[in-house]
């Protein structure tokens, strides 16, 4: 491919990526309630973190899963905003001063920094319970087969509590301080991040109509590149700033947090990332020209730098 093709598909991508997010940007402003909403302080708080900016890379994902077997965007969007509100859920959370303690995310202060830290809690509490709500029973109904929609309920339920996303998080503020070993790490960074995007592929999937060898496909492509995205995470905590970062930058280093960096080293921390990603996109390649937007998902996530 030359230098020309790679600028279209570039640009290609980043207008398939701006058409989506604005879709989802859409579609969460007309699901969630106005600011004024009583009790209007929890409405501006949960909109205050919830449109904050970000890359929507999650839930972008879900819609070019779904749209990878054929699926269709407006059945997968609850589950593409379903997606997200757990994910910010998740960033309000661990901001906190009990968690993380940073008054940074996105280039913004914190919702603690703002509201105090139990509006910050309620507003985390508030996205989670709204995420189950449009996920199982959409506004406007939904064509996607019932056991489908459950399906993908019990997926991202997997992902967020104890058996994924929160069972990270544990882990990972129980190794503060402690020697680091590569099997924690692992199990951290498969967990606390890499869970809810592996579910973004799989809910995709799901909402797409996929068969059961398409679903295990695009959950393990998830999974591989969650697990890589984790890693350049780390590598960009040890090598990026705050300025560009739109958070707190060698916050890691100064919690005393497992990274891949800390583990392995940096060149092995970018060749395991390397090595994940080329697995995931041969997970997807039997699905040809519509899984393109994956690919360039995929390989925007790991090459990031910020």
């Amino acid at each position: 491919m030359s230098k020309l093709d790679v600028l279209a598909d570039e640009r290609s991508f980043d207008r398939y990526r701006s058409e989506r997010a604005a879709r989802i940007e859409k579609y969460l402003d007309a699901y969630l309630p106005a600011e004024d909403t009583p009790p209007a302080t929890i409405s501006r708080a949960v909109r205050y973190s919830l449109f904050a900016g970000g890359k929507r890379l999650r839930p972008i994902l879900v819609l070019a899963s779904a749209e990878s077997v054929g699926g269709n965007i407006d059945e997968a969007l609850p589950a593409a905003a379903a997606l997200e509100m757990i994910h910010t859920y998740s960033l309000i959370h661990d901001d906190l001063p009990a968690m993380d303690d940073d008054s940074l995310r996105r280039g913004q202060p914190t919702s603690h920094v703002v509201f105090g830290e139990a509006i910050a809690i309620l507003a985390g509490d508030a996205l989670q319970t709204h995420a189950f709500r449009v996920l199982s029973a959409p506004r406007g109904g939904s064509r996607v087969p019932a056991e489908r929609r459950l399906r993908a309920v019990a997926v991202l339920a997997e992902a967020a509590g104890a058996s994924g996303m929160v069972g990270g998080q544990v882990a990972d503020l129980e190794s503060e301080r402690r020697p680091a070993n590569a099997e924690t790490l692992e199990f951290i960074h498969r967990h606390k991040t890499g869970a809810l995007i592996r579910a973004a592929a799989e809910m995709g999937a799901l909402m797409g109509g996929a068969d059961e060898r398409n679903v295990g496909r695009l959950r393990r492509f998830g999974e591989e590149i969650g697990l890589a995205f984790q890693i350049v995470d780390d590598i960009l905590d040890v090598e990026g700033s705050s300025a560009v970062l739109g958070k707190s930058a060698g916050k890691d280093a100064k919690a005393g947090k497992a990274t891949y960096p800390g583990v392995h080293g940096i060149d092995a921390a970018r060749a395991r990332a390397k090595e994940l990603t080329e697995s995931a996109l041969s997970r997807v390649a039997s699905l040809g020209q519509a899984a393109h937007p994956l690919v360039a998902l995929a390989r925007r996530a790991v090459n990031r730098t910020c």
